[in-house]
């Protein structure tokens, strides 16, 4: 309906304009020498079409903030400027300035009248006028900020049956990071008056709008690789291609960006004339609270695809390339032109790149063929460069047939990705000082002044003992992988740091005695490019004498009341000629599970003679437990020093577990893990076994073992089925280099099961929802109404063997189709009503749970989609009776969000709002207006009388589907 009111204000054909191909407009803050931080600087570049004898000297613009050019418009800077290998385009160029009224978030955007004739994935496309908009974001937080910058053009030239090929070749001055999204060309219908003015723009004899466009998709907008283009009889096919993403032959076309470089693919186009489409890149500035949206460019972009028998040349690039900064970076880049059927010779090729880092870097080509064009791209790194995503580099290669209408020139197009990051620190150094006194041990660090003074920090790291990680090519920072900790950072231009174990509540707790500290640093550069450097060698000291250390974590009973553990340690001992001050005692802590975050204390021990306490009371059939280990010394009052506590590394129990060893329980799988500081790996573990629930234990045999745990299968023939047998585990371990703490030997807790077979697999089935009945109700849902998700299952004769006697089920539901599961019922039947839900997707699944606690492998997943349907009402009566006195969707599936439009019949928006599922009732229109998103507030009724209404509307099925429906409703009093 809306394509019919902005007919309304149409002008006869021959007044209007019909040239603008493609644009886009950048933005960069106040970079004088007192700059404002209000003040904006803008280019627009357009590409009109030199087959229009229409110009565009003058250029009409809204920024945003109320105000426009409307008036006087935007002179181009020149006249129009040729662009290499494409005759039929010309580009112009407008500078302009605007200072905005305040901080916040404006779009300024362009239109113009109006596109060429002729683009195919449009209605009447010189009909309907040229849109695009920036988006800026003036924030102080933000600092002096720059738009994302399009280096390549934004009209090419693709071959019928061949694949299209395009990159913006974006970069963001301030090292933000940009996300790329296709989206449809959009138009600002025309006013009654058939200017541009008319509609949005203000003031007497400028227009009757408020300079406020509100753009719409361009009428009967289609993606170029829809089938309703070309026809049923001629639809669009993939063709053979190895790039990204790969060609499927014979399958339907597709065309596609990518997300993180703009790269867009169009595989394959089948009809020539002109196809419009739009991208929008964000802009992405990461903070130290997280990722933030601080801009846009909506750039609309023309293809121009000929039936043509030249082929497009094929372009090498060198791979993708990691440098340190400082490091120069060259590469070789090459063509050869795609010889088509009956052409006598190839031809030459143009080569092409486009970066935000040319200049300085550079590009020049040394041969153009044939046979081979070739090209080299140079460019030298310094610090500056550091950042944490990589420079894109866009090379084109275009060739130069015969010129003829039907023989454009065509491109190959490839990124190369450059990544530059930080030098390593050097010449690190750790110095240890031994703790006398009040002053406990500590390590000095000393290192060379860091040579990127452009860095923000440098981080510091420990681990104890040496590591054996060394940083890959393109390896920054630290990884956890690696072992170590973070203990401190400075500033980067600081060459030193003393490390004495210091809380994060800020308590000096000292390094430990006998233990080796090993340290890296790297450096860290400031946001928003980021970045970091390698690490640097790995420097290591020691400390003489020797800390409490757990050696023994033994499990002597196993019960749910009456377990106990034997835990033991070994004594402290200190430097040669020093002695301990203080008052001495072990504290011995208990948490539940192999890293608990909490600890119980268990016991503290004054006698340093006491190296072994037995924790008894305590679940060890169902539970393992870490104890933490810390001796503690502390002083009189007078002394006025806080006590000094130095924690031993903390040592789990070893848990064992038991399960069949296969469908026919013809054996046992027995595995065992442990946390612990020693080495179990050099010794096998001892597996020991009995049969019946009482009577002693055999060593039945050893295996080997990890730094975790390990497994053993017991395949003894004389196993029988049905019976009961039960295991527990000895692991033997050492601290290495440490002669006197060998041969540390710690029992598990009694495993025990009856060997059986594992149950069944069931089959999950799930009732699809009747989207057509529901569809068809005249009001659907009411406040009232929830969905209901019917399912049932029965047991499969899978694994062969299984058991089919089942104690209960569980089931487990997620409401979209990846991601965790939750459980959702345990059940002794095989259905289940998944009720009072708000929608209907959702995935579900199934494991069957046997008497003795056997759970089955999971069923399948049976998924179901939200339906897709909405229906709006053709009259509403907001006449105070309270009946049908809002206008709002009748029927509907589940609903994301809804973008409502309302407009009078002569084009002008009489009420604007978007409303959320959350909103419960939708739309919500109560017959006010005009209200928009931007002004907000209230205002007058409307009239009675016919509106035509645009709701966008998103629906909250697993495809987000996104549809627009056009129509009209009365308002009745």
């Amino acid at each position: 309906m809306l394509v019919m009111l902005a007919g309304l204000g149409l002008l006869p054909q021959a007044a209007w304009a019909s040239h603008l191909r493609a644009g886009d407009i950048q933005a960069k803050v106040d970079t004088t020498a007192n700059p404002n931080p209000r003040r904006v600087f803008f280019k627009m570049v357009l590409y009109t079409d030199n087959a229009s004898s229409v110009k565009q000297p003058t250029a009409t613009i809204f920024f945003g903030d109320g105000t426009s050019s409307c008036k006087d418009g935007i002179p181009r800077l020149g006249g129009e400027r040729p662009i290499p290998g494409s005759p039929d385009t010309s580009l112009n160029i407008y500078l302009f300035e605007h200072t905005f009224p305040s901080a916040g978030s404006y779009t300024v955007s362009f239109i113009g009248e109006n596109r060429n004739r002729g683009v195919l994935n449009m209605d009447q496309s010189d009909n309907q006028s040229f849109y695009i908009s920036t988006r800026i974001t003036l924030d102080p937080a933000l600092g002096l900020n720059h738009s994302p910058v399009l280096t390549a053009p934004a009209v090419d030239k693709a071959g019928v049956s061949q694949v299209y090929l395009h990159n913006p070749a974006a970069y963001d001055a301030d090292g933000d990071s940009l996300a790329f999204h296709l989206r449809s060309s959009q138009w600002v219908p025309a006013g009654i008056d058939g200017t541009v003015g008319g509609a949005p723009c203000a003031g007497s004899g400028a227009g009757t709008g408020n300079n406020q466009p509100a753009p719409q998709t361009t009428v009967n907008f289609h993606y170029p690789n829809d089938p309703i283009i070309t026809g049923s009889s001629n639809p669009p096919v993939q063709v053979f291609y190895n790039g990204v993403p790969p060609g499927v032959i014979g399958a339907p076309a597709i065309f596609v960006q990518d997300v993180n470089t703009g790269q867009i693919t169009w595989n394959a186009p089948v009809k020539p004339g002109f196809y419009n489409v739009a991208m929008v890149i964000e802009e992405w500035r990461r903070t130290p609270l997280g990722r933030r949206l601080i801009g846009e460019v909506i750039r609309d972009m023309q293809i121009i695809v000929s039936a043509t028998n030249n082929i497009r040349p094929t372009l090498t690039i060198p791979a993708d390339i990691c440098v340190i900064a400082g490091q120069p970076v060259t590469g070789q880049v090459s063509a050869i032109d795609g010889e088509a059927p009956g052409s006598t010779a190839p031809t030459p090729i143009s080569l092409f790149a486009y970066s935000g880092i040319i200049p300085p870097a550079t590009f020049r080509q040394t041969a153009s063929g044939p046979p081979v064009a070739q090209g080299t791209f140079s460019w030298q790194t310094d610090c500056s460069n550091v950042a944490r995503l990589p420079y894109l580099v866009v090379f084109k290669a275009q060739d130069t047939p015969t010129p003829s209408p039907t023989n454009p020139p065509l491109i190959d197009e490839k990124t190369w990705r450059i990544t530059v990051i930080g030098p390593a620190p050097q010449n690190l150094r750790a110095t240890p000082t031994v703790g006398t006194g009040t002053n406990p041990n500590s390590v000095r660090l000393d290192w060379n002044t860091y040579q990127c003074a452009n860095a923000s920090r440098i981080y510091i790291y420990r681990k104890i003992n040496p590591s054996s990680f060394q940083p890959g090519p393109c390896e920054t920072g630290i990884p956890p992988s690696a072992g170590y900790t973070l203990v401190g950072s400075v500033p980067a231009n600081a060459t030193t740091f003393t490390d004495n174990n210091t809380s994060s509540n800020g308590t000096v707790l000292g390094l430990d005695r006998g233990q080796t500290y090993c340290y890296r640093i790297y450096a860290e550069f400031p946001l928003p490019a980021g970045g970091a450097s390698i690490a640097s060698q790995e420097a290591c000291t020691s400390f003489p004498g020797a800390a409490s250390r757990l050696v023994k974590v033994d499990v002597e009973n196993t019960g749910v009341t009456t377990g106990q553990i034997q835990v033991c340690w070994t004594k402290p001992r200190q430097a040669p000629g020093t002695t301990l001050d203080g008052t001495p005692s072990y504290v011995l802590s208990r948490g539940e599970g192999q890293a608990p975050t909490t600890f119980t204390t268990v016991a503290t021990i004054t006698t340093l003679a006491d190296t072994c306490f037995t924790d008894t009371g305590i679940n060890t059939q169902d539970k393992q437990f870490t104890y933490k280990l810390e001796f503690v010394r502390t002083f009189p009052p007078s002394d006025n020093r806080a006590p000094i506590r130095e924690a031993a590394p903390t040592a789990s129990s070893v848990r064992t577990t038991a399960v069949p060893a296969n469908v026919a329980a013809t054996g046992v799988t027995v595995s065992w893990t442990y946390n612990v500081p020693w080495d179990n790996t050099a010794k096998p573990a001892a597996i020991y076994r009995r049969t019946g629930n009482t009577g002693g234990f055999t060593r039945i045999s050893t295996a080997p073992t990890t730094a975790t745990g390990g497994t053993y299968q017991d395949n003894d023939p004389a196993l029988r089925k049905g019976e009961t047998y039960c295991y527990y585990v000895q692991t033997e371990g050492q601290y290495p280099g440490v002669s006197y703490l060998s041969s540390l030997l710690n029992r598990s807790q009694i495993q025990c099961l009856v060997l059986t077979s594992p149950p069944c697999k069931p089959v999950l089935s799930l009732r699809a929802t009747n989207c057509d009945s529901l569809a068809g109700l005249a009001e659907f849902p009411t406040l009232t109404q929830r969905y209901s998700n019917r399912l049932s299952w029965r047991l499969s004769a899978l694994p062969a063997g299984c058991d089919a006697t089942i104690a209960s089920y569980r089931l487990y539901y997620r409401p979209t189709p990846t991601g965790p599961f939750t459980l959702l019922a345990t059940t002794a039947q095989t259905s289940y009503t998944h009720a009072d839900l708000e929608f209907s997707g959702g995935c579900y699944a199934v494991q069957a749970v046997a008497p003795g606690g056997l759970v089955s492998d999971t069923s399948n997943v049976a998924c179901q989609d939200n339906c897709v349907f909405f229906k709006l009402p053709n009259i509403f009566t907001p006449n105070g009776d309270n009946q049908n006195a809002v206008f709002r969707p009748k029927n509907y599936s589940p609903i994301r969000r809804i973008h409502f439009q309302a407009f009078n019949r002569w084009g002008v928006k009489v009420f604007e709002n978007t409303t959320t599922a959350a909103d419960r009732v939708l739309i919500n229109w109560d017959g006010g207006g005009p209200v928009s998103e931007a002004g907000g507030g209230t205002a007058p009724m409307v009239s009675d009388g016919i509106y035509y209404y645009l709701a966008e509307v998103e629906f909250a099925d697993f495809a987000n589907t996104k549809r627009t429906y056009k129509g009209w409703v009365e308002v009745v009093r």
